[in-house]
């Protein structure tokens, strides 16, 4: 059988994005919506997933699962992805913190949506990997740094939202000083067996406001 094309490829991709919309629908009692933010949607139609998952899982890239991507990791389904993105809603005047760039393809949807975008990879493989692949893309608004994304990126700080695609439990306290008043930071909180898709928005006073979603599975936030 011969290998896929771009063509086939970009068909996938416009299914994997029909089913996102089926999986918010199927959770909109716990999401509190049927559908996901309309700007979302074409940036998962846009940016090419099978780039950032190896080779050999490149004819998967486009079903809805997690797929491994090396130093047992993953990269998240796609829903998930686009959950998150659509929580998060990113505007495109507004910098983003992104913590867990894995191979970037979710810094390559945050890009599509926001003005900047700055991600911390502990695993220097994956960031030097991530930022080739996204400057090769052309998502010349993602800055990319190894380190331990508990302490955040003080120098770029604050941020008007912050995305987290490891678990922490707690949330690092680096993470919401460096969240701007009026911003919103998302991320799934609990141990490695429990986890939940948490928001926490801090109003113009600096309180936060903590909503708890749908449970999801993520690897734990590692630190130096």
């Amino acid at each position: 059988m011969k290998p896929m094309n771009e063509e086939h490829l970009a068909v996938l991709r416009r299914h994997m994005v029909e089913v996102i919309a089926i999986q918010a629908d199927l959770a909109s009692e716990e999401l509190g919506k049927a559908t996901l933010d309309e700007r979302v949607m074409p940036a998962m139609r846009r940016v090419p997933r099978h780039r950032f998952v190896p080779a050999p899982f490149a004819p998967y890239a486009y079903e809805d699962m997690p797929l491994p991507i090396g130093f047992d990791k993953t990269v998240s389904q796609p829903f998930i992805v686009a959950l998150m993105t659509d929580l998060l809603a990113p505007q495109p005047h507004e910098a983003v913190l992104e913590i867990g760039t894995g191979l970037g393809y979710q810094a390559a949807i945050l890009a599509e949506l926001a003005g900047q975008v700055w991600s911390v990879e502990i695993i220097e493989e994956f960031a030097s990997y991530a930022g080739s692949l996204l400057q090769g893309l052309g998502s010349s608004n993602v800055g990319i740094r190894v380190g331990d994304g508990s302490r955040g990126w003080p120098e770029h700080a604050p941020f008007e939202k912050i995305l987290v695609t490891v678990a922490a439990e707690p949330t690092p306290p680096a993470l919401l000083e460096q969240l701007k008043p009026g911003g919103r930071l998302v991320l799934p909180v609990g141990s490695e067996k429990v986890q939940l898709l948490t928001v926490i928005d801090k109003d113009a006073a600096g309180q936060l406001k903590t909503r708890k979603l749908i449970p999801v599975r993520f690897s734990r936030l590692e630190t130096v």
